[in-house]
């Protein structure tokens, strides 16, 4: 049975710091996760936030069926209604298509290219989602 980990930050971080390669979130940093008989299979963490927005992580165990409309609208619902945000931004490899892919099937915008944002040298796609175009938000669960 699957639940959404609410309260375990420090839990949900690292799990996701460690599948996305990011060693640290800025301070303050939020994460909701989904666990599968204990067990993590997907995190979303949230940083930066400046009232106006904030930055959004996401990782997942590759092949597990964790994209459920209950989590997607608890993970929007936290920057859009709890937190009142205008916006949710994301930054994706520009060599990971399948995460870009990822972004734009949950209602993500490319926005445009930070170049050579990643430690490696390799750009980052600029995705972002504004709160009238979230339709999880208004998903029944």
């Amino acid at each position: 049975m699957k639940s959404i980990v609410y309260g375990q930050d420090e839990r949900v971080l690292r799990w996701v710091g460690e599948r996305i390669d990011e060693e640290e979130f800025s301070p303050g940093a939020v994460g909701i996760g989904l666990e599968e008989n204990g067990e993590l299979i997907a995190g979303v963490v949230f940083s930066m936030y400046t009232k106006a927005s904030i930055c959004m992580h996401v990782a997942a165990v590759p092949g597990k069926r964790w994209m459920t409309k209950e989590y997607l609208w608890r993970v929007f619902a936290y920057p859009f209604i709890q937190l009142k945000c205008n916006r949710v931004t994301g930054l994706v490899r520009e060599d990971n298509l399948v995460a870009q892919k990822f972004d734009e099937h949950i209602g993500f915008k490319r926005e445009g290219l930070i170049r050579k944002g990643a430690t490696d040298g390799t750009n980052f796609v600029l995705y972002g989602m504004l709160k009238e175009e979230c339709r999880w938000l208004g998903v029944k669960v």
